[in-house]
């Protein structure tokens, strides 16, 4: 597939970096010269220096031939320009990275695909969503929801009083009467490895292990884990950052009691004037005397979405300190997002890769419908949406000649989420889970087709 990214920034050299491992055929395209020389020198792709909004630009990076054109620049205006443009040229399919959410809210109202923009991306808005999803699941250190929470992903680090501890996997679905979850992937403690569990692999003390999951199956992996159930309703955010005020807004719109802390005056009288619903406080953030006097240890949760990551890390530490039942960090350095459990605080979000886990779903062949990457493991979750005369339709789970290193975790059918354990039949229309190590994803994908 021929792809051409505009912005060689976090967000654009990251996608650039993630789909050059795709073999896909990449142009980034960029101003910036240091950028660009980076790129070129790090990743096997195409570097073209010049503005994306150029025609002469899209035309030397080949555009008309292209069949994805990804508008990823810190000008959410010259994004959306690029698009238009490029789907002018001759592009098959465009997206475009905005800041401003109001596009998204009213997308149906502004008809952008009759512009040119088939699919509009907000990081930030992309990272106060799954903060949400986080502090709703408030035992769960990551949580990502299929077809509106028909089923959901959730990851839990098992405790050593956690029942299962020891047992197989055959052994504790034995547990319930009726299964309700699925593990689908985990990570055992001080390693990098990630395991597809298969029945007989154990579950041991520390393993960080994922599970696919339907509303039923939530209560009984708290009791599983050796979780309880938290109920999350103070929130103190620091940072008033586009994720921060994006946050603050949405908690306060469901009634979460809000105090967000900047240390810049003027923003911070800014954001008490757009967010009336919340306690916003002028100062200093990292100060751990004034995190203190702001009554820290009565919060339920500590959000740190700073732009900087080591702040952003450092305060949460000290909330975890106090007992805080939910920290969460934002980090943009992707070496920091895989060192998340071992240093102490419950989820790292990274804007880069929400994005990426977005936008990869319409580069991905098959019937792609949802994507995501677990966080501090080497696996991918993929949903497909079942076609009339895929090897998988008609086809019993355990008749598929599926990969050693990949899973059905979960089929939605008709509104419903259903746990698939061996005997379930595929039919069209399906949309089917499937977890898998990035090595096994092209033979799933043929599955699909």
């Amino acid at each position: 597939m021929k792809i051409i990214i505009a912005g060689a920034g976090e967000v654009g050299f990251h996608l650039a970096k993630l789909l050059s491992y795709e073999s896909q055929n990449i142009t980034l395209i960029d101003t910036d010269k240091e950028s660009l020389a980076y790129a070129d020198n790090h990743l096997d792709i195409r570097v073209l220096r010049g503005d994306a909004t150029s025609v002469s630009v899209l035309r030397d990076a080949q555009v008309a031939q292209s069949e994805l054109v990804i508008g990823v620049t810190s000008s959410e205006t010259t994004n959306i320009t690029l698009c238009m443009l490029a789907k002018q040229l001759g592009c098959k399919r465009t997206i475009a990275r905005i800041s401003n959410t109001e596009f998204i809210d009213n997308k149906d109202a502004l008809h952008f695909p009759d512009l040119g923009v088939d699919e509009l991306i907000s990081p930030e808005a992309l990272a106060a969503t799954e903060i949400q999803l986080l502090l709703n699941r408030s035992a769960f250190n990551d949580t990502y929801e299929f077809e509106e929470g028909k089923l959901t992903l959730v990851g839990i680090s098992l405790p050593a009083t956690a029942p299962f501890i020891g047992k197989m996997v055959k052994e504790t679905e034995k547990i319930f009467s009726e299964v309700h979850f699925m593990p689908i992937a985990l990570k055992r403690a001080g390693t990098q490895y990630t395991i597809i569990p298969r029945g007989d692999t154990v579950f041991k003390d520390g393993d960080q292990v994922y599970f696919i999951t339907v509303k039923e199956g939530l209560d009984e992996l708290y009791k599983l884990a050796g979780k309880k159930k938290a109920e999350i309703k103070n929130v103190m955010i620091l940072g008033g950052s586009k994720v921060g005020y994006k946050t603050a807004r949405d908690l306060c719109a469901k009634k979460f009691n809000v105090k967000l802390i900047e240390r810049n005056k003027e923003k911070a009288f800014d954001l008490a004037d757009e967010l009336p619903n919340a306690l916003v406080i002028n100062a200093d953030g990292s100060n751990v005397e004034l995190l203190e006097e702001e009554s820290l240890e009565s919060m339920d949760a500590f959000i740190a979405v700073t732009g900087n990551s080591e702040t952003n890390i450092m305060s949460c530490l000290v909330a975890k300190s106090k007992f805080i039942k939910k920290t969460i960090a934002l980090v943009e350095n992707m070496d920091y997002f895989q060192l998340s459990h071992s240093i102490g605080i419950d989820t790292l979000i990274n804007k880069k890769l929400l994005a990426a886990n977005n936008i990869f779903r319409h580069i991905r062949r098959g019937e792609v419908v949802a994507l995501t990457r677990l966080n501090n493991l080497n696996a991918e979750i993929l949903e497909f949406l079942v076609k009339k005369g895929s090897k998988v339709t008609g086809t019993k789970i355990r008749d598929l000649d599926f990969p050693k290193d990949a899973t059905v975790g979960g089929v939605v059918r008709d509104g419903k989420g259903i746990i698939a354990l061996g005997g379930f039949c595929i039919e069209e229309g399906d949309r089917v889970v499937v977890c898998c190590l990035p090595s096994e994803i092209k033979k799933v994908e043929r599955m699909f087709l």
